[in-house]
């Protein structure tokens, strides 16, 4: 059964929604990551939250079910799933850097920065290389996307930082926050 916030989709598909999602919200960061503005320091730090709560999800269902589930159906692809991990931790890392850190600070944002490019190259990995294989594979991608959106749904529960803006008031105060100073492309 799918979740209220998605409609029933494949893996894949969901992944790749995730992927779209984060890189528009690294897109809205951009815009002003080097600005001093004081007016502008909430908003990054909202956004650095929103992403590395996006990311923690993410990369937990894909860990705990997609992974395992390709690694399954593609014996072959070992060495893909292993660097993606190792890619993960990475930016696990990273992230634990950042949710320590305060966006006031110009290395906060930079790390941020690094996190966005370091996930634009994994991202890129998995939709130009593994997704395809994943796809020919033979894999039951419905199945494997209704239990990860549940996983999703379960891991965003209670969670301030989630949702799209009609879904969620915080999320709807950020981004009308966002289009108020002039820099928002995301609508």
């Amino acid at each position: 059964m799918a979740s209220k916030s998605h409609p029933a989709q494949d893996a894949v598909s969901l992944l790749e929604e995730d992927h779209k999602r984060v890189k528009d919200l690294f897109n809205e960061f951009k815009k002003f990551a080097e600005t001093e503005d004081n007016e502008y320091v909430e908003l990054k730090q909202e956004l650095m939250n929103v992403v590395c709560d996006e990311l923690k999800v993410h990369t937990t269902i894909e860990e705990e079910i997609f992974y395992p589930a390709v690694r399954k159906a593609l014996p072959d692809e070992a060495a893909l799933l292993n660097e993606a991990e190792v890619e993960h931790a990475g930016a696990k890392d990273l992230i634990a850097q950042i949710e320590t850190s305060k966006a006031s600070d110009p290395m906060t944002c930079a790390k941020f920065t690094v996190l966005g490019e370091y996930i634009d190259h994994h991202v890129k990995e998995e939709e130009n290389d593994m997704f395809p294989k994943v796809r020919k594979s033979g894999m039951d991608l419905d199945k494997l996307g209704a239990k990860m959106a549940a996983r999703q749904a379960e891991l965003k529960k209670d969670r301030p930082n989630f949702d799209s803006p009609s879904g969620n008031p915080m999320m709807l105060s950020l981004f009308d926050r966002i289009r108020d100073v002039g820099l928002s492309v995301m609508r």
